[in-house]
């Protein structure tokens, strides 16, 4: 197996993808926050010390996506046309959900993971003040479309 984000000697490189074809490339990824239950019960109503965590994490969510190349190092810069993160609030805490979409020479996954890891964040942070033990967990790509490799779902 190979790395594409590896040269022949084993150093790291940005991928060179000026050769590729401009798609529509769509990625969805997933994560959650586990909360106590009074957390969970502050946030199906009103109280939270720090105002209204959903909207701060949806915010948080929308502006990660577009900033990822400037956290994740090989990942290129594109042009993110579209940002969607939705955050259910379930007994046992919060889901987090977020769909990326660009027309690019390169896919999105990594912008979709980064969404929903810092909504994820923005959730703990915000929280925290009523309870420190939120964590996250399960943050993973569940589709992607568009590219040479067309689509893939988990």
């Amino acid at each position: 197996m190979t790395f594409s984000h590896v040269d022949e000697t084993g150093a790291a490189r940005m991928v060179d993808v000026a050769n590729k074809e401009v798609t529509v490339r769509t990625a969805t990824a997933t994560g959650r926050v586990d909360l106590s239950a009074e957390v969970v019960a502050l946030l199906r109503g009103v109280g939270m010390p720090k105002g209204d965590v959903l909207a701060v994490a949806r915010i948080a969510g929308i502006m990660a996506a577009k900033r990822t190349p400037d956290l994740v190092p090989l990942c290129h810069p594109i042009a993110v046309h579209g940002v969607t993160v939705d955050l259910n609030v379930d007994d046992a805490g919060v889901a987090v959900s977020a769909t990326v979409r660009t027309a690019d020479r390169t896919g999105v996954e990594m912008e979709a993971l980064t969404s929903v890891t810092v909504a994820c964040l923005t959730v703990i942070d915000m929280t925290k003040a009523v309870d420190p033990r939120g964590v996250i967990r399960d943050v993973q790509v569940e589709t992607k479309t568009g590219g040479k490799t067309g689509s893939w779902q988990r």
